[in-house]
């Protein structure tokens, strides 16, 4: 069977048929058609040439940011050239708010709230709109803490993630802590249950650098 159409004369195409009425009024759900089985050869193959083949034929009718945060799960793996990655460190009478990230990379870990950058925001910008989205609080960044370079590759040496990441030291406003979005959990840290953490060496510094700064 076509993965997206249901013509089983397409199913080895990598071509994706998407003139579908059907498939224009799931939006960003469109990936639903896909089998399982499918999913990870046609996103590695198919990757940003979906998103713009999508748009290109008028399949997806929503705002065009709201597409790409749609489909932006299907570049980070795997990617054709490194992302952007946005992170909120947020102190607050000798603690530090950590999440526990509910998805790849880093999954299972508690890490600095943020995730990628997207189109139109500044880099402000976007690290108070991921802390709001995972951990339920406005924030404002104030001043930049460092900008340091992730790459995971994998058990085959290619390049399964390859993010730039720049941090901010952020300032609480207002708002009820309440992870969400790609965060599993959410909670705040001294210093001292800091350092129990495993940690990777760039997000410890980046939090010790934090804490001065605030005390100072």
């Amino acid at each position: 069977m076509d993965v997206l159409s249901g013509r089983g004369e397409r199913a080895n195409t990598l071509e994706p048929t998407i003139n579908s009425p059907q498939l224009a009024r799931k939006n960003n759900k469109y990936m639903a058609w896909l089998p399982m089985a499918s999913v990870p050869q046609f996103l590695e193959k198919t990757q940003t040439y979906l998103a713009g083949h999508l748009i290109s034929k008028g399949a997806y009718n929503a705002p065009l940011r709201l597409f790409w945060r749609a489909t932006s799960l299907m570049v980070r793996e795997y990617p054709d050239r490194p992302l952007v990655g946005v992170g909120a460190v947020i102190v607050e009478h000798d603690r530090v708010l950590l999440i526990k990230r509910g998805k790849a990379p880093l999954l299972g870990e508690w890490s600095i709230p943020g995730g990628l950058l997207e189109l139109g925001e500044t880099i402000r910008q976007g690290a108070e709109r991921e802390a709001l989205e995972e951990t339920g609080l406005v924030v404002c960044a104030t001043e930049l803490l460092g900008v340091f370079d992730r790459l995971v590759p994998d058990d085959d040496k290619r390049m399964r993630y390859h993010y730039l990441l720049v941090d901010f030291l952020c300032v609480n406003i207002s708002g009820e802590l309440q992870a969400s979005g790609d965060a599993a959990d959410a909670r705040w840290f001294t210093q001292e249950e800091v350092s129990g953490l495993t940690l990777p060496e760039d997000t410890a510094a980046v939090i010790g650098k934090a804490f001065t700064k605030r005390q100072n």
